[in-house]
């Protein structure tokens, strides 16, 4: 089985992200003024930046059209970001052609249902412990954490490790 994971990940040139439920916990918080507030893991900002040593590509793709989620993909230098997506799937493979790429060049880590569609179309698929069920049936890997709580980090570094890089932090 680690055999199989690590193939379908040799030829990995993007990585597709969700946000609520996996690069979050999926909560929202609000202040008394109604501000929106959602807390996000660093451990997975360092994952992303250790995929940027690497020339892996990053993208977000997100049903919401939230400030906190352009400032997070700002932050963290996020090659591709989409929002407000009624269709990953579509959106995704618009960005693959732009990119040259192929869908079985793309991992796609998400947790929820508006995720599956692109789940079951790119070379590998993974999920947070907490995604919903028919999440968890259709993908290739399921995390140990859960979303926003290092699920992101620690299938970047599935990633990295299957593709011989060292997972070391390198400043340019």
């Amino acid at each position: 089985m680690e055999n199989q994971i690590f193939d379908k990940l040799k030829s990995v040139k993007l990585l597709v992200m969700d946000v609520d439920g996996t690069l979050t916990d999926g909560k929202v918080y609000y202040s008394k003024d109604g501000e929106e507030l959602k807390a996000f893991c660093i451990r997975d900002g360092m994952g992303i930046e250790l995929l940027h040593n690497y020339g892996i590509g990053t993208c977000i793709i997100t049903t919401e059209t939230s400030q906190i989620v352009t400032a997070r993909a700002s932050k963290l230098r996020i090659d591709h970001v989409i929002l407000g997506s009624k269709n990953k799937l579509k959106d995704l493979e618009e960005l693959c052609n732009e990119l040259n790429i192929t869908l079985e060049e793309v991992a796609y880590i998400g947790d929820d249902i508006n995720d599956i569609s692109a789940i079951e179309k790119v070379g590998f698929s993974a999920c947070p412990s907490d995604a919903i069920k028919y999440v968890r049936e259709k993908v290739d890997y399921i995390c140990s954490n859960k979303g926003g709580n290092g699920a992101v980090r620690e299938f970047i570094e599935l990633l990295l490790i299957s593709q011989g890089k060292e997972i070391v932090f390198q400043i340019k």
